[in-house]
């Protein structure tokens, strides 16, 4: 029986739903921090990527550039927010891929090369995911004095429904 990993598999999806939406009404040109808001978005996803599964034994996208998943650092890349919601869909995708492949037991284990079990690598992109998409939502709150969508339960959400909390 994989119980935990269902009930990750199933708190995991709002997570990229949040940042989905968090990325849909954001103004990726705001500064936070003295980086553009589509940096930390990109480092949000970049993270997820690398971190959810093995950073020890990763492949960086081909649009990566040294350092890039750094907000503070500068990079000549520009992703666009087509480009960011495609990555996003992406790392969602394989997120999913490789939750429904583990078994509870796995979570106990550390990946090849890792320090971290399984467990620990998705309890701290829990944690990453949910705060860099806030950070995001709280400019949006700060830009429009509106703040966006937050969901919980992912039966909920309905793509075309309002991105704003009423």
């Amino acid at each position: 029986m994989n119980d935990l990993c269902a009930v990750i598999r199933h708190t995991v999806i709002p997570n990229f739903i949040n940042l989905r939406i968090a990325l849909r009404t954001y103004d990726r040109n705001a500064l936070c921090c003295g980086a553009p808001c589509w940096r930390w978005a990109y480092h949000t996803i970049h993270s997820a990527d690398k971190w959810f599964f093995n950073p020890f034994v990763y492949e960086e996208p081909e649009f990566h550039e040294d350092g890039m998943d750094n907000p503070f650092k500068p990079c000549t890349v520009q992703l666009s927010d087509e480009q960011l919601l495609a990555y996003l869909d992406a790392v969602e995708q394989k997120t999913i891929r490789y939750l429904d492949s583990l078994s509870d037991a796995m979570l106990s284990e550390k990946p090849e090369q890792c320090k971290y079990t399984r467990m620990e690598l998705v309890l701290r992109q829990f944690r990453h995911l949910t705060f860099h998409t806030g950070l995001l939502n709280g400019q949006t709150a700060v830009t429009t004095g509106k703040f966006p969508l937050w969901v919980n339960e992912p039966e909920k959400y309905t793509e075309g429904c309002s991105l704003f909390e009423r």
